[in-house]
């Protein structure tokens, strides 16, 4: 768990550091961050989907996944229920910014393998590797959206450690491919946040959610069938 608590840590720091730069941050310049915040998030979603794409066993899998997990979001609202909770913090820009930054920090490949090589191999490089990325891009979104980014460093403890936690106890039942997977579905909520970020088209991202749980479930039924 080492590795989750540094990249945690990371995360932390760097809010603190974006939230105090914020201050004498002009609007026209945070609007650029806006911009270059959404750019980012869009070229790094199109990265870890078409790479982890290339490697599908199942390619059928994720759209499957996204569809009824988008389903299920809407049909619960989560968007909706999520934005009411946190623009009681920050407001409408806070809300987009912080479901950003959960789905920066938690939904990339790194942070997804990285606990999984821990749990297995002791390896914390990825964790390592994606917490020096995460205190340059926590200092970013805290200086755009504020110090409530902050709340992201507690999604993303949760997030690693009960992926480390069922790596722990099902390395015989979970494998590279599956994860593969799991980032392919990753990749499409990250790029669904840039394109909201750079108002090319209202995403509601919060309830395409669920699709990262429907990952699992079709991936059991899909072995027990070709079992």
């Amino acid at each position: 768990m080492i590795g989750t608590i540094v990249n945690t840590i990371s995360i932390i720091t760097g809010c603190v550091i974006g939230s105090i730069t914020k201050r004498g941050i002009k609007e026209r310049y945070q609007e650029a961050l806006f911009n270059a915040i959404g750019l980012c998030a869009f070229c790094l979603g199109i990265s870890t989907f078409s790479t982890s794409l290339s490697n599908s066993k199942y390619p059928i899998l994720f759209i499957v996944s996204l569809s009824l997990g988008t389903i299920i979001g809407t049909f619960l609202d989560l968007d909706g229920k999520f934005n009411k909770a946190t623009s009681k913090i920050g407001g409408t820009d806070f809300s987009k910014g912080l479901s950003t930054a959960i789905m920066l920090f938690c939904i990339g490949s790194l942070s997804i393998l990285g606990p999984v090589q821990s749990a297995l191999y002791n390896n914390n490089t990825f964790l390592y590797t994606n917490a020096a990325l995460d205190f340059v891009t926590s200092i970013i979104l805290s200086c755009a959206y504020g110090i409530g980014i902050l709340y992201s460093a507690i999604v993303l403890f949760l997030w690693q450690g009960s992926i480390y936690a069922i790596s722990l106890f099902s390395d015989k039942y979970i494998s590279q491919s599956f994860f593969n997977e799991l980032s392919i579905v990753g990749g499409m909520l990250i790029l669904s946040s840039g394109i909201s970020i750079l108002k090319i088209k209202e995403m509601k991202t919060v309830n395409m959610l669920p699709a990262l749980f429907i990952v699992p479930v079709l991936w059991v039924i899909i072995h027990i069938v070709n079992i």
